[in-house]
């Protein structure tokens, strides 16, 4: 990983983990592009670290309709960032 993070941001390159993170009230601070690839970056590192865990362990809990909520805003905005970089 090349991209510039500070030591309160938890980069996340998988969209469910995102997603999952954003419905938990996670602030996105950003996407940051490499190469040909996002990842979303997040504040709060040490909470997101919690809840990726939780989700990779399959113990996350929340609710469903907020997580299909945030999974297509995450999608909208990862289709306009790369329809920004090909037309920047």
């Amino acid at each position: 990983m090349n991209i510039d993070v500070n030591r309160d941001e938890l980069p996340v390159k998988d969209l469910y983990l995102a997603a999952f993170l954003y419905s938990s009230n996670l602030k996105l601070l950003c996407l940051r592009k490499e190469s040909d690839f996002f990842w979303f970056i997040f504040e709060d590192k040490h909470k997101a670290e919690q809840l990726a865990n939780q989700f990779w362990r399959k113990e996350a809990e929340g609710n469903i309709k907020v997580y299909a909520e945030a999974l297509r805003t995450l999608k909208d905005r990862l289709f306009a960032e790369k329809g920004q970089v090909r037309n920047g």
